[in-house]
Order: structure tokens, then C-alpha cells, then sequence
């Protein structure tokens, strides 16, 4: 074979070999965005230096994970709604074979069951104000998802304390999320459990931004199990003060790089096999996969799982255990979270109620009051507006047909109409003798005769004559009209 094209094959399999290096994932094919924002310089309350630092590692760990990556820092509120739209015209364009990842650093509140993202601009004086300065986390996540993708990953570093005086009511950290609750292909992740607060922490970058950045560039992992070791991670690094939390409604496998590695971390013990049955475990199954095991290996274990029973079961087993109070402190509040969480999705008075029967002396319960007389309030206001609408409705329609119905229920408003109205649709003999009762007006010519016989002798004034036939008319006319009067110029225009 010439040398030349030996040369040729030996430059083209070392351009193959290298591009399969570079690439970051087996799906070549597939298109991947990012927005990165990071909140540091925020105007109202100190700074979050490690928000600007978890902002810049992500991006570079994104860009070299294969996203085209967006940057953008210190945001007010009209930018990063501005932010949030433009890319999603970006992800819109991209196609339905796209990934799309939200990395968010700054703080985050929760108001009313609601989360905000903070802009560096918010400055409340009450907690009215958040809605209108913040950005909904819904709002991103409702915009993504209705976007055609392959996949959306919402990553907030967002738990942290709450910084404004002014909202000395609102609940720590941020409120659950399940993503199986909106569009299917969603997964979001927490720096630390719902209702819990996140730590700064005091190296370059917080504690979960230290942990994604180190675990997430392990080759060949699939997304569920790479937050499963940030989670242990943080545990570590925090001592069991934070445990990062995560929701999935994903439908297709995602892995940040492809290919093998030697250095790749290994698994926990006991981790894969269990991992399968994992969301449909009961109590009972965790007692019976922990048993014997020792307690720094069963910690590691319920913590990536991160469920309420795989925390019971622990608590049950190792009562003494040096893990223990931690786990009892984050099995508490996430029964809380959980039980909030149904409160203002159900959203009645009997959601909060329930609520406050098992947690009124929560952060949460001056907000659950809050809405508890809020909807107290929608449902006293419905019944009496219901009521009002029947009875005019009901007076109105009767007299547009009173001859639809001949039976007597027909007319039962105005009883005393009836004789009128048959006598307008029937003018049978019987009903001529009760409009034709006047017969006793031809016995009028006795009085005509008695005025005349008494009348003094210059003659009888005509004024006298008069007034005793208008007298005489009246009565009986007042005594036809009488049956009538309520229908006015009705009865007088058959006449």
C-alpha cells in the first residue's frame, strides 16, 4: 500500500479517536442549551460572592458537557424575565431533540406555597410585594414545558436563608415541586431539601455548586445517579446539615459526559441492587435490606434515596445511632413539607385546617392561616350569591307566559290574576257572569227617583246630580278594579 494513504488512514482513525474523546455524550444528534444565571450583587441586602463563582464553574462545566451555554449575572427583574423568554425562543428554534438546563444561583423565597426566584433589584416592604417583584419559578418551568425537548433539568442553588426584614413570615428554604405533577421530561433539583435552608458555604463555591461540578464531569453516569452522589457529598461536606433533593418525570436517559473512566467513583454498597425497587419501597422493605448493616452504611444508603420510609426504617433500626437526630430532624420536616405541599394544591379549608391540626406551630402556619381565612372567605361569598339569582329569576320569567299551563300551579306568584287571565283567553258564559256582575248598577234609577222626590223646590241642582252618579261609578268601578290593581295599565288597555 503507497505510503501516502497509509498516512491518510493513520490522520483519519486519530481524528476518529479524537472526536470520540471530545464528545461528551453517545447522543451526538442531540442538541443541548443552557441559561446560567448567577446572583451576587444584590442592591437591598449583602452579596452572595459564591453565587457569581457557582455561575462561572457551571459554565464552564456546561460548555464542556456539550451546551452552548448562555451567561448571564446580577439580574433585575425585568432582564431576567427578558432572559428567560429569549431562551426559550433558543430551545423553541433548536428543535423537539434538544436538552435544555437551567442552573440558577441567588436566593429564592417561598411565599403562599408559591417559589420566587430573586432578582438583584427586589426590595419588599411586605410579603404582597414578592408576586409582583420577583419571577415565579412556575413561570420558568411552565415555559419550558411547553416546549417541545428531549428533556428539561432545572438545577437551583436557590434554598438559601432569607435575607429581607420585611418578610419575617415567610416559610425557610423553598416549597416541594413534584415534576410529575406538570409536563412529562422534567428534572429539577434542590442545593438542599424543601423547606430547609442551604448554606453559602466558605470556599469559591457553595457546597452543592462543589459537589455538581466534581461529580457531574464523571463519565458515563446516568443524571439520576450523579445527583444521588451530590447528595452523599453534601451530606459530607455539611455534616447532614443539608441534603440536596430532586424531582424527575423524565422519559429518556441523559448522562452530562460519555465514554469510560478509570478514575470513575464507585458505587455505594448495597446502592445498584436496591436502586431498582426504589419509590415503591415500603417501610417493612427497608427494614429488611438495612438490617445488619453497619449504620455509616445504611446512612449513605437511605440519604441517596432520600425518602420518608428509607429514613423510618433508619430511625426504627438504629435508634442509637450517632446519624440518627439528623435524620429524625429531616424525616420531620419533610412530613411537613409533604403535608403542606397537599394543602395548597387542594386548597379549601379543609386542606388547612388539616394542616394546622398537626403543625400549628410551624413557620408555615401564619401563612396557612392567612389562606385558611382566604378561602373561608371565596366560600361564604358563593352561597349567598347563589341564593340571590333564583328568586328574581323566578319572578321575572312567571308572567311571560301566564297561559302556557292551565293548572293551577301555574300562576303561583300572583293568585289573584288568575280570574283576569281567563277571562282574556275564554269568554265562556260562566266567566261573562263574573266580569257582567254589574247588573246591580240598573237598580241605580231609585236614587235617581229619591233625588228628585226630595229635591228642594227652586229645582235640583245639577252639581247634586252629578256627584251622586260619580259616587255611584266609583263603587263600582273601585269594586271591578279591585281584583286587577296590581297589573296598572294592563287592565285598563282591554277596555
Amino acid at each position: 500500500m503507497p505510503r501516502p494513504v497509509l498516512r491518510n488512514l493513520f490522520l483519519a482513525s486519530s481524528l476518529l479517536a479524537l472526536t470520540q474523546l471530545m464528545t461528551p455524550t453517545d447522543a451526538a444528534a442531540e442538541a443541548r442549551l443552557a441559561l446560567v444565571i448567577g446572583q451576587s450583587a444584590y442592591r437591598t441586602v449583602p452579596e452572595l460572592p459564591n453565587a457569581a463563582n457557582d455561575a462561572k464553574g457551571m459554565t464552564e462545566l456546561l460548555g464542556n458537557a456539550g451546551f452552548t451555554v448562555t451567561s448571564a449575572a446580577n439580574l433585575g427583574q425585568n432582564d431576567m424575565r427578558q432572559a428567560i423568554s429569549d431562551f426559550a425562543g433558543k430551545v423553541s428554534a433548536s428543535g423537539a431533540d434538544t436538552v435544555a438546563l437551567v442552573f440558577y444561583a441567588g436566593h429564592g423565597l417561598q411565599i403562599d406555597g408559591e417559589n420566587y426566584l430573586v432578582p438583584v433589584d427586589l426590595d419588599p416592604k411586605r410579603e404582597a410585594d414578592i408576586p409582583l417583584q420577583g419571577v415565579r419559578l412556575n413561570d420558568l418551568l411552565n415555559t419550558l414545558g411547553a416546549l417541545p425537548t428531549r428533556a428539561r433539568i432545572f438545577m437551583l442553588d436557590a434554598c438559601r436563608n432569607n435575607p429581607f426584614p420585611a418578610l419575617s413570615g415567610a416559610g425557610h428554604g423553598l416549597a416541594i415541586v413534584d415534576t410529575k405533577a406538570g409536563a412529562p421530561g422534567s428534572f429539577i433539583s434542590y442545593s438542599t431539601s424543601p423547606g430547609s435552608e442551604a448554606e453559602d458555604g466558605s470556599g469559591a463555591d457553595s457546597p452543592y455548586t462543589t459537589a455538581a461540578l466534581s461529580v457531574a464531569k464523571q463519565p458515563n453516569i446516568p443524571i439520576e445517579e450523579v445527583f444521588k452522589r451530590i447528595r452523599i457529598s453534601v451530606a459530607q461536606s455539611t455534616d447532614g446539615r443539608q441534603i440536596p433533593w430532586e424531582s424527575s418525570s423524565l422519559t429518556t436517559d441523559f448522562k452530562f459526559f460519555g465514554g469510560e473512566s478509570s478514575n470513575q467513583q464507585p458505587p455505594i454498597p448495597g446502592a445498584s441492587s436496591m436502586a431498582l425497587a426504589s419509590g415503591a419501597r415500603s417501610i417493612a422493605d427497608w427494614r429488611k435490606d438495612l438490617q445488619g448493616k453497619e449504620p455509616k452504611v445504611a446512612y449513605e444508603l437511605v440519604i441517596t434515596d432520600d425518602t420518608v420510609e428509607a429514613y423510618q426504617a433508619y430511625i426504627e433500626l438504629y435508634a442509637q445511632a450517632s446519624y440518627t437526630p439528623r435524620l429524625r430532624t429531616i424525616l420531620e420536616r419533610r412530613r411537613q413539607m409533604l403535608a403542606w405541599e397537599r394543602a395548597t394544591a387542594i386548597n379549601t379549608r379543609a386542606s388547612f385546617e388539616a394542616y394546622l391540626s398537626n403543625w400549628d406551630n410551624s413557620d408555615l402556619a401564619a401563612t396557612a392561616r392567612r389562606l385558611l381565612l382566604r378561602v373561608q372567605n371565596r366560600n361564604y361569598a358563593l352561597p349567598v350569591a347563589a341564593a340571590a339569582i333564583p328568586a328574581p329569576v323566578a319572578v321575572a320569567m312567571a308572567p311571560t307566559c301566564p297561559c302556557s299551563t292551565p293548572t293551577p300551579p301555574a300562576s303561583p306568584v300572583n293568585p289573584t290574576v288568575a280570574p283576569v287571565i281567563r277571562k282574556r283567553v275564554d269568554d265562556t258564559p260562566p266567566k261573562r257572569k263574573v266580569v257582567d256582575a254589574p247588573p246591580k248598577r240598573r237598580a241605580a234609577p231609585p236614587p235617581d227617583e229619591v233625588v228628585y222626590e226630595r229635591a228642594p223646590p227652586p229645582g235640583p241642582p245639577p252639581e247634586a246630580v252629578g256627584i251622586g252618579i260619580g259616587i255611584g261609578l266609583g263603587m263600582g268601578m273601585g269594586g271591578r278594579g279591585g281584583g286587577g290593581y296590581g297589573r296598572g295599565d294592563n287592565y285598563r288597555s282591554r277596555y
